[in-house]
């Protein structure tokens, strides 16, 4: 936050370098820095960046993520380091209130004035909020900044908190009613978020269908099923008259529709689109279209000759367009024409991807066939909620759009060919996965990279003329997947095509210091019987050009060694050389977090935990002053602990029958359940039961990464166990398992592997899988992907853990018995083995000395880390701040800060 006295500034002499002014600091600022700065190899320009709000630019599209983070700065954009750079200064809490365009300077809130040699607009958008009386009412909410989400979930759990009542049967909890004016993109993002808040969820949508800007009706009537298996229901054709408030409170209490209806509510969302923050262009002056933005030409450039409009903010060919992939390319445009350059806004990119969790929606070019003589092609299957369209031309041989609803596989591939004549018939690409679609050979011109505008050409030629030889090294030359990562596979299967070609062999090295690739090293281990890294970097390592010891590895080789010798049994991961090879979690056994603090997870098999086991818990994060939450996972997560703290918390967990939960590993997680047949009326089978019994089974299994299983006693799902590395649903005849579903930035459902299984064959079929996964999968890859790589995907696995086609079952088997035999609780062996204690020490010359810098605020009755802007200020709570009674300690030789 800027603290400068109001001053007039220019240009400080000397300086013969030009200055760029940007007013506004959002997704599309950022694009213009970053792009600025690196393609101005000879630093001609210096750049200011004016920023309404009191932070960093980001991740405005992945608003949603912040329910789940409740960190700001997990949101922020690119390399931090850029705001760093001596010719980018940043400007946060600083409004910029006038333009004088004759005198080529700006004025911020604090009457400072700013020269400049160019301006650059990029002010956004603001939440359009419609003309409803009552639409100012406590209670209604826009979701736009950070800011509006963090009030809307403030909102949210003060009348959760307000709504529980005390009887004799317990606490009976009223439920939040919400609601959401606007059933497009942003409407149905944040009935996800009030659903993820706990609250219940009611789209309200004017028009015929949701979504009714990106899909047709067909399209729309089939997200419609999938939004209410959600829990969110839809009231479309739906006019709002009035917002009304509670007559006791005066808080919003309800809406009243123009067709009579009416609706009781405790929250209201307001997402019925957004307007262009024109206001500074129109009072310099500057031309503006109908319905706003300052116009510009396809340069970016308004009427006058050194103020430029980028983002939602730019009126270009008669409109303004709110998606950050065009924003992105005018920024670009901009630098290109500042650099001497002669490029043109190409045009617009509005394809579309849904980012709700669990509904699968996307769409591109002209998904309503609205070009004359097109034809439509659609697959719809109303049971499995999909529905999929392609519009082509007259002869059906040009593709013109898409819709995907419930599948949206295709669209990476499809989405590319826009304009371009698709080889064989097009229904095939419509078909399920595996109907006979034939493979696609992108055009040089077809867009691969829409957020940076990338072609599939420039992929190709990063690999052919630039001598990438990685998809790394294809994203750093191109910045192709570097946004918002959807592109990524489409870009992989680019170079490895292209490597392939060019005669090159595609590796799978696991690093430098290893030709071999994950999988390949976990047989050589396994068949080798090696127990040391010196042991396996001496027998399959490889020395590095330019080096002379591949002795020592490095940081990707000795964590996979680490995760390969714990799969195989090979003793506690801190056991001798082991120790050395372990990442910062694993080190500590604890997960790291912002502030340099660690939680503790205890495991609770199944979410499953008796009243005197939550007694301790509570004890425990009372006395050590730990911020407690329930995860996700069913089980308790206590942030705060100092690493001198942990030995002395666990020694109190594992006293009272708590093991370690592992929530630090590429591991088990946990095993989530539902109440099922023991209390639930629609249970089938005791899922509780097996979840636990599947918990201990597999806790402790290191893997590529980490697992996570669900178990559903019915159809209804209330695990969630499709969301889960594996999940188990009860039938009546028995249970039917799932594989390959991961969460995280591409949520993925898992796929149906075995059905009515009984209770040892379901044991048997996970026993498998798992073990099957551990050993083929490559370094860090989820079951997911994984599922994409293995021979024969998922009909491949099928075959392997059913029908054993590799004969290898019964070795499968026995290493999973073997894992069952050996397990032993991590943190238990560490609390009886002195050696192992003395790494958990903040200093060693001080090993119960906390750590001075740690600054909290209070949140919600519990603790929080400061961020820096609050330590800055002076915000936080001495009374949080741990007390050291320690001598001081002076740094030196001596002084070891841990990892």
């Amino acid at each position: 936050m800027s603290s400068e006295p109001p001053t007039t500034s220019v240009d400080g002499p000397g300086d013969t370098r030009r200055h760029v002014v940007v007013i506004g600091g959002g997704m599309v600022a950022q694009r213009f820095v970053e792009a600025l700065r690196s393609r101005d190899t000879d630093g001609a320009w210096r750049v200011s960046v004016f920023a309404e709000e009191p932070r960093k630019p980001y991740d405005r599209v992945g608003l949603t993520r912040y329910f789940e983070v409740r960190d700001a700065d997990e949101l922020t954009l690119g390399d931090p380091a850029l705001w760093d750079d001596p010719l980018v200064e940043l400007h946060r809490d600083c409004k910029v209130s006038a333009i004088d365009r004759e005198a080529r300077t700006v004025t911020d809130r604090l009457g400072r004035v700013h020269a400049y040699d160019e301006l650059v607009l990029a002010t956004g958008s603001n939440a359009a909020v419609p003309p409803i009386p009552g639409n100012d009412l406590p209670g209604v909410f826009v979701y736009r900044t950070i800011d509006d989400v963090a009030a809307l979930r403030g909102w949210v759990e003060a009348k959760r908190e307000a709504g529980r009542v005390e009887t004799r049967g317990g606490v009976v909890e009223k439920p939040v009613r919400g609601a959401v004016v606007g059933g497009g993109l942003l409407g149905l993002e944040a009935a996800g978020a009030l659903k993820a808040l706990g609250a219940q969820a009611t789209v309200i949508e004017f028009g015929t269908h949701l979504m009714g800007v990106q899909i047709d009706l067909g399209g729309g009537q089939a997200l419609k099923r999938l939004i209410n298996d959600k829990g969110i229901s839809v009231r479309a054709e739906t006019a709002t008259k009035e917002i009304r408030p509670h007559r006791r409170t005066g808080h919003v209490g309800r809406m009243d529709f123009a067709d009579g209806g009416r609706l009781d509510v405790d929250v209201v969302v307001l997402a019925t689109g957004v307007r262009p923050r024109d206001e500074l262009a129109r009072a310099a002056g500057l031309e503006t279209g109908e319905r706003g933005g300052a116009v510009v030409d396809l340069t970016c450039r308004t009427a006058d000759p050194h103020v430029w409009a980028i983002g939602e903010v730019a009126c270009i060919e008669g409109r303004c367009l709110g998606l950050v992939a065009p924003g992105n390319t005018m920024a670009e445009v901009v630098v290109d024409r500042l650099l001497g350059g002669e490029a043109v806004f190409p045009g617009a990119d509005t394809a579309t991807k849904l980012k709700l969790s669990g509904v699968d929606v996307a769409s591109f070019g002209d998904a309503h066939g609205r070009t004359e003589k097109s034809v439509e092609i659609v697959w719809a299957d109303p049971l499995a909620g999909v529905y999929k369209k392609l519009v082509m031309s007259d002869d059906a041989r040009t593709l013109l759009g898409g819709v995907f609803v419930g599948d949206a596989a295709p669209y990476a591939s499809l989405r590319p060919m826009l304009g371009a004549e698709l080889p064989g018939d097009p229904a095939a690409f419509l078909l399920p996965e595996g109907g006979g679609a034939p493979a696609l050979e992108l055009p040089d011109e077809a867009q691969v990279c829409s957020c940076n505008n990338v072609s599939a050409g420039a992929v190709r030629g990063a690999v052919t003329e630039h001598g990438c030889t990685d998809v790394a090294g294809v994203k750093a030359c191109t910045r192709a997947g570097t946004t918002c990562g959807a592109c990524v596979p489409l870009v992989t299967k680019l170079v490895k095509t292209e490597l392939t070609k060019a005669g090159v062999e595609v590796s799978n090295a696991l690093c430098e210091h290893f030709e071999l690739s994950r999988a390949e090293l976990f047989d050589a281990v396994r068949g080798a019987d090696l127990h040391t890294f010196s042991e396996i970097i001496a027998r399959f390592g490889r020395v590095p050009d330019g080096t002379t010891d591949a002795g020592r590895g490095c940081d990707v080789c000795k964590p996979v060694v680490a995760s390969v010798l714990a799969s195989l049994g090979n003793g506690h991961i801190l056991a001798g050389e082991q120790a050395a090879l372990q990442d910062t979690n694993d080190h500590m056994l604890a997960n790291m977090q912002k502030d340099g603090t660690y939680s503790v997870v205890p495991r609770m098999p199944g979410g499953e935990v008796t009243p005197e086991g939550l007694i301790v818990v509570g004890q425990v994060a009372k006395d050590f002053g730990l911020y407690t939450k329930i995860t996700g996972g069913q089980r308790i997560d206590m942030f705060g602990a100092r690493v001198e703290q942990l030995p002395q918390i666990w020694a109190r967990l594992v006293d009272a029958g708590f093991e370690s939960g592992h929530a630090y590993g590429k591991s088990l997680r946990t095993v989530k359940s539902c109440v099922g047949s023991t209390w639930c009326r629609y249970g089938v089978q005791d899922s509780v039961g097996m979840a636990v019994h599947l918990e201990l089974r597999y806790r402790g299994l290191r893997s590529p990464h980490k697992l996570k299983l669900g178990v559903s006693g019915c159809a209804r799902e209330c695990a969630e166990a499709r969301g889960k590395d594996v999940g188990v649903i009860a039938t009546d005849k028995g249970w039917n398992v799932y594989v390959g579903g991961n969460g995280g930035q591409t949520p993925r459902h898992a796929q149906l592997l075995a059905e009515d299984l009984d209770d040892a064959a379901l044991i048997r079929t996970i026993d498998r899988f798992l073990m099957y996964y551990i050993r083929t999968a490559d370094r860090l890859q989820r079951t997911a992907p994984w599922l994409d790589d293995v021979s024969g995907g998922l009909d491949g696995v099928r075959a392997v853990v059913l029908d054993d086609s590799l004969g290898i079952c019964a070795d499968l088997d026995a290493a999973m018995a073997a894992h069952v035999e050996a397990y032993e609780d991590e943190w238990k062996a560490v609390l009886a083995d002195p050696e192992k204690l003395a790494r958990f020490g903040s200093f060693v010359n001080a090993p119960t000395t906390p750590d001075p810098a740690l600054a909290y605020v209070p949140e919600r009755g519990q603790k929080r880390p400061a961020t820096p802007d609050e330590v800055a200020a002076g915000a936080f709570d001495p009374d949080l701040v741990p007390v050291v009674d320690a001598p001081v300690l002076v740094a030196g030789p001596t002084l070891e800060v841990r990892a």
